[in-house]
C-alpha cells in the first residue's frame, strides 16, 4: 500500500493528514464547509483513502488554511509515490458538472508547474473565497512535484466550476499514479 503521514504545525494552522493512493476510508475536517466537499470529492474520484484535520486562523479568512492543505496534500502524495517508478505518470481528463466542464491534465515528473485557467463571477462559494482555488491547486503541484494544465471550458455556476476542477484533477492524478510494469522515462527515471 502506498501510504504517507504528515504533520504540520505554524502559528497559523495546524493541519495532520494521512493518504492512501489505492483506497480506504475519508474524513476531511478543515472548518471551511465547502473546501471539506471539494476534498472529500477529490480523494473519491482518485480513489485516495485521504484522513485530514485541519485548524487555521479562519477569523483571519480561509487563504491560510486552504494553502497549507495544499502543500501538507503535495507532501503526503509525493511521500506515498516513493521514487515514482512504476506509474503511468500522465493522465488526462475532462469532467462535466452541469453547464460547467473542466479539464485537467497532469505529468507526474517531480517537476512542478502549474497552469491555471479559469475565473469565477462569485467571490464566494458558502465560506469560501473562489480565488483560494488556484492557491490550492499551486501549493499542491509545487509540493508534490506534478505539472499540471487545469482549466475551465466553459460555466456559469462557481460551484459547479471549482467541483468539476477538483473532480478532473482527482481523475487525471488517480491515472497518473496507476501502477504500471516499467517507469516511463527514457531517462530511467522520472525526475
Amino acid at each position: 500500500m502506498r501510504t504517507a503521514h504528515y504533520e504540520r504545525k505554524t502559528k497559523e494552522t495546524d493541519i495532520v493528514m494521512d493518504i492512501c493512493l489505492d483506497g480506504g476510508e475519508i474524513e476531511v475536517s478543515t472548518g471551511i464547509g465547502f473546501f471539506d466537499h471539494m476534498l472529500c470529492a477529490f480523494a473519491k474520484h482518485g480513489g485516495f483513502g485521504l484522513k485530514l484535520k485541519a485548524t487555521g486562523d479562519l477569523e483571519v479568512d480561509g487563504h491560510h488554511t486552504v494553502e497549507d492543505v495544499g502543500i501538507v496534500l503535495g507532501k503526503v502524495m509525493l511521500e506515498a509515490l516513493g521514487g515514482r517508478e512504476k506509474i503511468v505518470r500522465y493522465g488526462t481528463k475532462f469532467i462535466p458538472m452541469d453547464e460547467s466542464l473542466a479539464f485537467c491534465s497532469v505529468d507526474v515528473s517531480g517537476r512542478p508547474y502549474l497552469v491555471f485557467d479559469a475565473s469565477f463571477e462569485e467571490a464566494v462559494v458558502g465560506e469560501f473565497d473562489t480565488c483560494l482555488t488556484q492557491e490550492f491547486f499551486r501549493a499542491f503541484v509545487f509540493n508534490a512535484g506534478i505539472t499540471m494544465h487545469i482549466s475551465i471550458v466553459t460555466g456559469l455556476n462557481a460551484h459547479h466550476m471549482i467541483e468539476a476542477m477538483f473532480k478532473a484533477a482527482a481523475h487525471a492524478i488517480k491515472e497518473a499514479v496507476a501502477v504500471t510494469d516499467s517507469t516511463l522515462s527514457t531517462k530511467g527515471c522520472i525526475d
